[in-house]
Order: C-alpha cells, then structure tokens, then sequence
C-alpha cells in the first residue's frame, strides 16, 4: 500500500520532535494549559543524571536503552544463559529468536501498576514493574507459551492466536491479591499481533513470525547497514493496526498519535502529536538482534526520547515541568486527555534539551538513547521512590496496558 504524505508525516521521528518543540517553546512562554516549563531547573536535573548514570555504569560505556537490560534483573545473569541456549543455532536463526521474544516483552510493557509481582520459581525473585514483566515476558516465551509448536524463543501467528486472559493470567501470575493493570489490553494487542503477522507475509514470511522482519531488513541493508528510521517505518507499517481504538487517517490506525491543539501540523495532520513510545523503544531494542545478524543500526540520533512516566515524573518532579493546577497530580487521567498529551510531548522536547547538559557532566559524548539507560529513566525512578511511598509516577494514568 502506498502511504499518504499525511501518513509518512505522522510516522516520522523528526515530526514527533518537531511538534514537541512547538509544545516546549509554548510552556517556555506560559502558553500552554497545563503545565509551564522552568527551564532553570534543568541542570539539576543533567546533573542527578549523570550521577545516576556513573552509579550504574562506572566505566560510562553505556548502551542503548533496550528490553534486553531488564532481562538481567537483580544481577541475575539471564541473557548469558539466553545465549546460551541459542548458541548452536545460525546467525539469522538466533537473530529472529532473540527479535521475538523482544518484541512481545515489549509491547507486553506498559505500566503494571504498584501491587503486581512475579515471582521467578529459579530464583524465588519477586519483582514488580517493568522487571517484573521483563522476567516474566522472558519465562512464558522461553517455556514456547507463543509458539504454535510449543518451541523455546519462537513466537508466530498460530501462537498468539490461542492466547487469552485465562493464558496470560497463568504466566503472570496474576490473581485477586496479585492484579495486573490491563490485562485484557495485553491480550488484545498480543491477538492484534498475531492477525498483523499473518496479514503481511511480504515482511513475516509463510510462517508468520516476528522474526521475519530480521530478514526483511537484511535484505534492505546498504553496506551491512539500516538507518534507524526505516526500522521504525517497518514497525508502524507493518505493526502499526495493532493499537486499540484509536485515531486513524485515511482509514489507517495511527497507533501512538495524540490530539493537542497546541503542536501545529497542516491539512489532516494538524494538532496531531505523534510520539510512539513502545515503537521507538522497540527500535532501540532491535539493535542487538540486528547485530547477531550482522547489520548496524545507523543515524540513532534521528529517534526521540521516550515519553513515557519516568521520563517525564522526572520532569515534575524535579520541578521542571510546573503543573498550573493543584489537581492535575491527585486526579486521574486518560492517556489520552491532553493533560498527558501535554506531558509526555513535554517530556521529549526536554530530553533533547537535557542531552547535552548530561554530556557536560559526564565528559562524554553520550548518545540519547545511552542517556535514557543511564539515566533519566533511572533518575525518574530515584526521585519517585523519594517522593511516593508507591515509587508510582506523579500523574496517575488509568493505563489500559497499551502505552504506559
């Protein structure tokens, strides 16, 4: 299918930034309805950063902000042993395992809320939160849970079609005393997937697995190769109608694009921010799939920062970000009223900002995506956990397990 020039528009990274621009240069000057920026804040910010970022890794060889990271949780050495277990594989075969099993951890990622916990029978661990997802994402594929076959690390069509509450209950562990936020949003987007791989065979190939898409971006390499924004093209096309219920533009679902009247935009674009968190995020986490394949993820800097709640609590925080009105932090708010909207394009204009007060700091030429591991996302944790005695963000978001 030929894209629209208003599609391509809300699939690029450089409209997401370019709109949150607009959104920061209107909270600089108090224009917005939400909250106002004080930027003056922001080296204090760089520099609890960057000392984040030391504490974490000492030797300031930091990577890419990736799914792969949680996987380790606890100091437990689970990628080693993942690696492992695929050792005697090819390449290509190895890059389209470890390409699907982050694929699913990813989009099964949004926000579990503060009273879910796994619990990893290997190391009695309880972990809640993202690593907690992380691990369990991590046990339900390796133990072929998306797999039609039942096979380790294999995630296709025929597998996620058979997954359903009951299914994703078991492998989280979820119960009364245990909930997970948006469960059955997961289930959706998990059969979405599923319908989206079978539909594109030209990307997923007869077998409709996610790891086709290694071999569909092998074959487009230039030079052992791919620019990272044509791997985050192939995610919004061909994963982009799995989102639930939201905007569309010439009748195709635009997936993380929200409403906000203050972001500019012409014809069927205008006041549409596109921020696409989970896909970008998945781009990041590609790279070392894409590596054992033996390709390079070129031009990183095109891709934004993530707006998702620890970005962007550290922002408030930090008093960076200045809600105008008490209420706004003991309401409860959609994910996409424009008080969120508001925030998180906020939060992605300030991470360009804040780049290279970090880099200062540090003495390095970090990247933003090492920035984000080292990092804001880990500094909006820390400042959380000072503040809430839940370490929850400092918005509460009614999250239907799809963005958050």
């Amino acid at each position: 299918m030929t894209l629209s020039a208003a599609l391509l528009e809300l699939r690029s990274s450089r409209t997401i930034r370019e709109r949150a621009a607009q959104l920061h240069a209107r909270g600089v000057r108090g224009e917005l309805a939400h909250f106002d920026v004080d930027e003056a804040r922001l080296p204090e910010v760089a520099r609890l950063t960057a000392g984040v970022t030391r504490e974490r890794y000492p030797d300031l060889r930091v990577p890419p902000h990736s799914r792969f990271a949680h996987f380790d949780a606890g100091g437990v050495p689970r990628m080693a042993a993942l690696e492992g277990e695929l050792a005697a594989l090819p390449a290509l075969e190895r890059a389209r395992r470890l390409t699907e099993l982050v694929v699913v951890s990813v989009l099964l990622d949004a926000g579990a809320g503060s009273r879910w916990r796994f619990v990893e029978h290997a190391t009695g661990s309880a972990l809640g939160r993202s690593e907690g997802l992380a691990i369990a994402s991590l046990a339900w594929v390796q133990q072929g849970g998306m797999s039609q076959r039942g096979e380790s690390y294999r995630v296709d069509a025929a597998g996620l079609a058979a997954v359903d509450e009951a299914a994703l209950a078991r492998a989280f562990q979820v119960r009364a005393d245990n909930p997970l936020v948006g469960l059955a949003g997961r289930v959706h987007l998990l059969r979405e997937l599923g319908r989206a791989l079978a539909a594109r065979p030209d990307v997923f190939g007869p077998d409709a697995r996610i790891g086709g898409m290694v071999d569909w971006l092998c074959e487009r390499a230039q030079g052992g190769a791919i620019a990272a924004p044509a791997v985050l093209g192939l995610i919004l096309d061909a994963l982009g109608g799995i989102w639930p219920g939201r905007l569309q533009v010439d009748s195709v679902p635009l997936g993380d694009v929200w409403p906000h009247a203050a972001v500019g935009g012409e014809g069927k674009t205008a006041g549409l921010l596109p921020l696409h968190k989970l896909s970008q995020w998945l781009c990041y986490s590609l790279i070392h799939p894409l590596q054992v394949a033996g390709l390079e993820v070129s031009e990183l800097s095109e891709l934004t920062g993530l707006a998702e709640y620890r970005n962007g609590g550290l922002f408030i925080d930090a008093g960076v970000l200045v809600p105008k009105r008490a209420e706004l932090l003991t309401a409860a708010h959609e994910v996409g009223s424009e008080v969120v909207v508001e925030w998180r394009g906020l939060t992605v204009a300030l991470l360009d900002r804040m780049l290279p007060l970090v880099q200062r700091e540090l003495g390095v030429a970090l990247s933003l995506p090492a920035m984000l591991e080292g990092g804001s996302w880990a500094a909006g944790r820390v400042l959380a956990a000072q503040k809430r005695q839940d370490g929850g963000p400092p918005l509460s978001i009614v999250s239907d397990g799809t963005v958050f």
